[in-house]
């Protein structure tokens, strides 16, 4: 197993320059499922090879119930690095345990508190809105999903730039963006390092609905003013794992890409540019991060089973 079994926990690095240069090379949905799709990969290599080290710390710890033999000398000295490594593995996945426990909860908990407000409304239409001067709005996913707007964003807002706000709200619900931002939620609770993919998936997913709400009122300008209206009168609400119409960092970046043109469908970043090299080093990562997994599970499974007793 070696050193091998570290290396995911530390592979997470070489994704990180890929996050900006594909907000700014690729089509934001293309860009929204590429880093969802990294993010998640190293984030279960990660909790895999926490996993492999918290089974060689628990075959340490007396009373443990694996078998006697895996706590034998001999099979202490196959698996390098136990008795510190393997005891820290322990305690960061009760972390990441209770991180992914936490997160869940406060997003169903959102959910549920959400389609039980809207049901007192006297109508079931696609869009409610809510008596509520804080301006916000929101696509809350259901069967069927739902927009929700308050009063105070409602009147903040022009009829045409409504418009676009339904469009981009509609843009989440298609495409289903909190399944992406959850994702990267998680992984983010399994490791630290992947923290700012999950900031990169979210603005990704903002530049989708962004990008489908400029093609949907056929106006990039207007589209680019009603965000930039948004965001100066929202106070943005809390919706964890929901994707919000006004968020407050990365508006000023939003509103420049709307107001330039728009973005190749098909675009892919040639190799012997940044953007290019960026995808590759991430995709180099990502394959060694899977490829250490793999390696360290396979050769912890061989030497534990060559020590159980038939």
């Amino acid at each position: 197993m070696g050193v091998f079994v570290f290396l995911p926990l530390i592979l997470p690095l070489t994704a990180l320059p890929v996050a900006r240069l594909a907000e700014q090379h690729l089509h934001p949905r293309h860009a929204a499922r590429l880093l969802t799709a990294v993010t998640v990969i190293l984030a279960a290599c990660s909790t895999l090879c926490l996993g492999l080290l918290m089974v060689v710390g628990t075959a340490q710890l007396p009373g443990n119930p694996l078998p006697d033999s895996w706590s034998d000398p001999e099979v202490r000295a196959a698996v390098p690095y136990d008795e510190v490594a393997g005891r820290a593995a322990i305690a960061a996945l009760t972390c990441v345990a209770a991180g992914w426990a936490l997160t869940l909860y406060r997003h169903i908990r959102f959910r549920t508190c959400a389609h039980r407000t809207l049901a007192l409304l006297p109508t079931a239409a696609e869009v409610a809105v809510l008596p509520d001067d804080a301006p916000y709005a929101y696509a809350l996913p259901g069967s069927p999903g739902r927009i929700v707007l308050s009063t105070g964003m409602f009147s903040s807002l022009g009829a045409r730039e409504r418009g676009a706000l339904l469009a981009h709200e509609r843009s989440h619900l298609r495409g289903r963006h909190h399944r992406l931002l959850l994702a990267a939620q998680l992984a983010g609770c399994a490791n630290p390092l992947l923290r700012p993919l999950r900031a990169a998936v979210a603005y990704s997913t903002e530049r989708w609905a962004d990008e489908e709400a400029a093609q949907a009122t056929g106006d990039r300008r207007m589209t680019a003013h009603a965000v930039g209206r948004a965001a100066l009168v929202s106070r943005r609400a809390t919706a964890p794992g929901l994707a919000a119409f006004a968020e407050a960092g990365p508006v000023p970046r939003r509103v420049a890409a709307l107001l330039a043109p728009p973005p190749a469908v098909n675009g892919r970043p040639p190799a012997l540019t940044a953007a290019g090299a960026a995808t590759l080093i991430a995709a180099a990562g990502t394959a060694a991060s899977t490829l250490s997994a793999l390696n360290a599970a396979c050769a912890l499974f061989l030497v534990l089973e060559a020590a159980t007793p038939l």
